[in-house]
């Protein structure tokens, strides 16, 4: 099977999930699902491999400026909803600031950019790629503002790429 079917099935299935379970999973936040203002938010990290392989006319190849290469390259994916009904959220923008955890990394610099919107089989995610290395846990903060919703929404998440 091709790749880019596989990371599109990984991705589906976990959009799927994501969206069945928002009201079974809001009794309690985990490392991946957090809420904050009436947001419900999925948070994934995969690596960026998985995306590796299209054709070079493909979408998922130029997304995000193209796949990086190298095993400390991941696509952290975020999915947004309304906590109170479960809508997707669609109109979104999202900042990411991916920073290592420990003062043992303090040599590694943090980077921030923008989750861009993606549509994947006709369901709206947010993502972009990142550079996770060293031995180290990383910090996941994102911002998320809204144009008709006073003040963004901060959530921070911790993924530890060593363990995955």
């Amino acid at each position: 099977m091709r790749v880019d079917k596989i990371f599109l099935r990984m991705l589906v299935a976990t959009l799927i999930w994501a969206s069945t379970s928002l009201n079974a999973a809001a009794a309690a936040d985990s490392g991946s699902y957090k809420t904050a203002d009436g947001l419900a938010v999925y948070l994934g990290v995969l690596p960026a491999a998985m995306v590796q392989g299209h054709p070079k006319d493909h979408a998922e190849e130029a997304m995000h400026g193209g796949v990086p290469r190298g095993r400390h390259a991941f696509h952290v994916v975020a999915a947004v909803f309304d906590a109170a009904n479960g809508a997707r959220i669609e109109d979104a923008t999202i900042e990411a600031s991916v920073t290592p955890r420990s003062d043992a990394a303090a040599h590694i610099a943090g980077v921030t950019r923008r989750l861009e919107s993606m549509d994947i089989a006709g369901t709206v995610t947010y993502g972009n790629y990142f550079t996770m290395r060293g031995d180290e846990p990383y910090r996941i903060t994102l911002t998320i503002s809204r144009a008709k919703v006073a003040g963004p929404v901060i959530l921070e998440f911790s993924h530890d790429h060593r363990t995955r």
